[in-house]
């Protein structure tokens, strides 16, 4: 994780020195870093239903022994993190709201370019990448919320009518817009 740390640093270096030499790239540029970061947002959202999952089963004491996982080391079955699940679902589904947004704003900003085709400005048509994105960003959303009512119990009755209302937002707006 310290030699990740180190060479995020030394590139967001690169990037702010790019960024000072050629304060206009390409459009290319923007759209891949763009398509970057929704990736790793992605993957960190599925980790997250993973940890989730192991977590679950590690409390239930099913699944795979959590001698071995990371998560359960040196903790009694059952008894271990059973706090931590409320919070780690609460993490997720922040993070599933910010990919979210971003998809959202990926939609607004082809919208504007087909407006803007029609006084002739160049425009992709390809809408491949965005239905791949808001695919993917639903395949994780139903797998959070199937986690987020199998662990209803831990949740309480509190806090899931709210979890819930937030899923539903986000499949909502992502179906609307």
């Amino acid at each position: 994780l310290r030699l990740v740390a180190v060479l995020r640093a030394i590139l967001e270096g690169e990037k702010a020195a790019v960024l000072k030499r050629d304060r206009h790239l390409p459009l290319s540029f923007h759209r891949r870093q763009e398509e970057l970061k929704f990736g790793v947002g992605l993957q960190r959202l599925q980790h997250r239903v993973r940890e989730i999952q192991a977590l679950r089963d590690g409390a239930a004491g099913e699944g795979p022994g959590r001698d071995g996982s990371p998560l359960g080391v040196g903790l009694p079955r059952g008894t271990a993190k059973r706090g931590e699940l409320p919070a780690l679902i609460l993490e997720a589904v922040k993070e599933l709201e910010a990919a979210k947004q971003q998809v959202l704003k990926r939609i607004q900003i082809w919208k504007r370019q087909q407006q803007l085709a029609g006084n002739g400005a160049v425009f992709e048509e390809n809408l491949a990448p965005l239905q791949k994105r808001c695919e993917s960003l639903v395949e994780v959303y139903f797998q959070l919320q199937q986690q987020a009512m199998a662990a209803s119990a831990e949740l309480g009755a509190e806090l899931l009518p709210r979890l819930l209302e937030r899923f539903t937002e986000v499949l909502s707006s992502l179906v609307k817009r």
